[in-house]
């Protein structure tokens, strides 16, 4: 089994790529303590990829994931090709997700969340640094102590209401 030690980037491409540049240049600049493994430097997939050769590439990165981030936007819950099915496999492969309403909203919102992300132990916050950064640093910890074992919850940030 791979080390697993990246950050997985659940993203609807076509409507929220800006949110995901957005964390890569958080990443980039040395002004923020913004620091990211990011599982999709492992391979390259082309465009012209049937779905096939898109899934296999993208379940190797995922092997090689310690914390899966989803990117939750107006239209990511009617994207299941990749994005349903991304998530699923994270789920199969017990990677902690946390769920990032590009809305900013701190909590599961239930007009836009995914179905596959609601009352699954995942973490929900707003598309905000400092709320990322918590994440990054405990959620993983926090989701393999206690959270898989709750019974199907959904866990936001207070400090973030």
């Amino acid at each position: 089994m791979a080390y697993r030690n990246k950050v997985y980037v659940c993203v609807e491409y076509d409507s929220d790529n800006r949110y995901y540049n957005t964390l890569k240049m958080w990443d980039k600049n040395d002004k923020f303590d913004f620091k990211f493994h990011n599982a999709h430097d492992l391979n390259t997939i082309m465009q012209f990829s049937n779905e096939e050769t898109i899934k296999k590439r993208l379940r190797e990165r995922l092997l090689n994931t310690k914390l899966m981030i989803a990117l939750i936007g107006e239209r990511t819950k009617y994207h299941h090709k990749y994005v349903g099915w991304e998530i699923k496999q994270a789920q199969k492969l017990d990677i902690p997700i946390v769920v990032v309403n590009i809305n900013k909203r701190n909590r599961m919102d239930s007009d836009l969340c995914p179905a596959s992300l609601k009352g699954q132990n995942a973490l929900h916050i707003p598309f905000m640094k400092e709320a990322f950064l918590l994440a990054m640093e405990n959620w993983y910890d926090f989701y393999h102590k206690t959270a898989k074992y709750s019974g199907g919850n959904d866990y936001y940030w207070e400090q973030f209401d």
